[in-house]
């Protein structure tokens, strides 16, 4: 299999870091924008997208900045991979930012990307700063 690329995206939010960090650290929040449905039982969160479940393991989480998951798929092969969604404050101008990393194989990161956007997009609805 060929190695995953990471990337980064940025996008900018209007919301208060509290409020974002719930709709991404919770089972009930990422249930509103990332997935159908969303189960946790501990560490291990099961995400699904019309009938088809994937489960991830949380690595770790800070809370008000940042989650990151593992996709049990990678988990169980030893990949390294993991995506994060971090929250970025800007000191100055206090504008808020979700930042997202993740990884996929080279000739699907634009794919990837765009995948990220439509979900950021839904989250933004919800929180209604679209």
């Amino acid at each position: 299999m060929d190695e995953k690329i990471k990337y980064t995206i940025e996008f900018p939010i209007q919301a208060s870091p509290q409020l974002l960090y719930q709709y991404v650290s919770t089972p009930s929040g990422l249930s509103e924008w990332f997935a159908d449905n969303v189960n946790s039982r501990g560490e291990l969160f099961t995400f699904i997208w019309d009938g088809s479940e994937e489960q991830a393991k949380l690595l770790n989480k800070k809370s008000g900045e940042r989650i990151k998951f593992r996709w049990l798929e990678d988990e169980e092969e030893g990949d390294p991979y993991f995506f994060e969604i971090r929250i970025q404050v800007d000191e100055i101008t206090k504008d808020v930012s979700l930042m997202v990393t993740d990884f996929a194989e080279e000739d699907e990161v634009d794919e990837a990307k765009m995948l990220w956007s439509n979900q950021i997009s839904s989250l933004k609805q919800v929180l209604g700063s679209a």
